[in-house]
């Protein structure tokens, strides 16, 4: 073999060596790469990987700041020399800034030739190579630069092309880091205009009304809002327990955090614990995996648990364990969970009797009622029906997304019912009066399709409001409906309140299509 041919085998064998080198390099930095987004302990990682390999020794890289559109120092490898803070090049200042400039790798065989390395770091050998490449995300203009010292002047040109390789890497490690970043943000400010949408859907604003009774209640969701006592809301259906639950939640220190809902008349034992205190894997048929339960979903915020007074005896005695101690164990569990929650509950019924009759334990009530909350019946705010309805007119204008106006004469008619299904029933009479108004407005003929007027116990209904006939905002239709209201549909009555003749009136009523009601 001749020595031409030797050492051509040589070179071959070193080729193949560098090769295999550079692979295993490239492997061990792409999964480093792959494991998180963190971006600087990732680089700084990736230039020790390269410094251990005895290949590249000073990696720093540098990505580009988009606020400043400078090149800020993001990752170091030096034994002796921590990471420079605040450290910066402008796009042409220095080596870093010119490769970032021109957007193409360069090579200084020895660094102390190069006038224009500027030595801000402190942490390069003058006496050895230097080679910086580019970062591109794609085709795009370069997001950085990434440099390091070979330990001799030796195979550069394979360097450089090794370092591009890393580059490559790297850039799409920064493509990625940044698309969740942008990610996040969009996320977090869509998080921050939802919190803000719940925090006055569920406020006080979701509540109306001005009678003492209401705003009795309201003092004392603020006062409870504030601790983490267990609230108990008490008040026949329809009377809005959970707006006072939602009120109190978003309005307390754990509003950032979860607000789990229950109605616990709608399951029997055997779910309602499972429900609420969830299940483990095999507990029972169909439970094919783990479970969290409702209590587990709450932690740290709060639960409402809705017709508390319909769980039966045997199940009071769990829940009670969990109010007392914040402990339970799954279903078919062995171990004991703890949980920080705060309880809200509502009943509609009466537990003082059925602690008396023995159908609601005693203790489970006390624990339940630490602070009670009345929810009056609609029938006892009759003054807050005008104000109720409007703001529920309007809440059925946003779903229907049309305007909706509802008049006085509508009004006066609903003042009139005593209302057997509180706000829930108001609110679904006046959905049923949109649906039948074709113009968006309601007023007394509208609610009369509704059926209500035919519940209506004259005898029995509340007194109706003096209406102000001269008010400028009563049209001429309104103005002979308030009054021949008020006048019991007695029409000559009700022309002395409009002053009247008997005939005028009558002829307003033919003219303005006004159905007589016979009281």
């Amino acid at each position: 073999m001749t020595t031409t041919t030797m050492k051509e085998n040589t070179q071959r064998e070193n080729r193949v060596d560098l090769v295999e080198a550079e692979l295993e390099t490239l492997y061990q930095v792409s999964q480093i790469l792959s494991r998180s987004l963190n971006l600087q302990d990732t680089l700084q990682e990736v230039l020790k990987v390269l410094n251990d390999s005895g290949r590249l020794r000073t990696g720093m890289v540098s990505l580009l700041d988009e606020e400043s559109g400078e090149l800020m120092v993001s990752a170091l490898h030096d034994d002796e020399k921590p990471l420079a803070k605040n450290v910066r090049y402008r796009p042409g200042e220095g080596i870093v800034g010119l490769i970032m400039a021109r957007a193409a790798s360069l090579v200084v065989q020895r660094i102390s030739d190069e006038p224009r390395f500027l030595g801000r770091l402190g942490v390069y050998d003058t006496s050895l190579p230097f080679i910086g490449v580019p970062i591109h995300i794609g085709k795009n203009e370069p997001v950085g630069v990434i440099t390091a010292q070979p330990p001799n002047a030796e195979q550069l040109r394979e360097q450089v092309r090794f370092m591009e390789m890393v580059a490559n890497l790297i850039g799409q490690t920064v493509r990625l880091a940044r698309a969740v970043e942008d990610e996040k943000r969009v996320l977090e400010a869509e998080r921050d205009k939802l919190w803000r949408e719940v925090k006055h859907e569920h406020g006080f604003d979701s509540i109306v009304g001005h009678t003492p009774v209401m705003r009795r209640v309201f003092e004392q969701v603020r006062q409870v809002a504030k601790w983490n006592t267990t609230v108990l809301i008490r008040g026949e259906s329809g009377t809005g327990k959970e707006l006072i639950a939602n009120a109190i939640h978003y309005n307390s220190t754990r509003a950032g955090s979860p607000f789990v809902k229950l109605n616990c008349a709608a399951l029997p034992d055997n779910l309602l614990e499972s429900e609420l205190f969830g299940h483990e894997k095999g507990a029972f048929t169909g439970a094919v995996s783990q479970r969290k339960g409702r209590f587990e979903q709450a932690d740290g915020g709060t639960i409402f648990l809705d017709e508390i007074g319909e769980i039966s005896a045997a199940f009071q005695a769990k829940l009670l364990r969990v109010l007392q101690e914040g402990e339970f164990e799954r279903v078919g569990g062995l171990k004991t969970l703890k949980v920080d929650v705060r309880v809200i509950a509502a009943t509609n019924r009466d537990l003082e009797a059925e602690v008396e009759a023995g159908d609601f334990r005693e203790d489970l009530y006390y624990r339940l009622n630490v602070m009670p909350i009345n929810m009056p019946a609609l029938r006892e705010r009759v003054e807050d029906i005008p104000d109720l309805a409007n703001f529920l007119v309007d809440k059925v204008s946003r779903q229907q997304d049309r305007p909706l106006a509802i008049m006085d004469s509508a009004i006066r008619l609903l003042m009139r019912y005593e209302w057997p299904g509180n706000v829930r029933e108001l609110e679904n009479t006046l959905e049923r009066a949109a649906i039948m108004s074709e113009d968006g407005t309601i007023d007394r003929d509208v609610i009369g399709l509704t059926g209500l007027e035919d519940k209506l116990l004259p005898g029995d209904a509340p007194p109706a409001r003096k209406i102000d006939f001269t008010n400028p905002n009563l049209d001429e239709r309104e103005r002979v409906i308030a009054a021949l209201e008020e006048a019991g549909w007695v029409q000559a009555k009700a022309a002395r309140l409009l002053d009247m003749t008997p005939r005028q009136i009558a002829y307003r009523i033919q003219t303005l299509g006004i159905q007589v009601r016979q009281i």
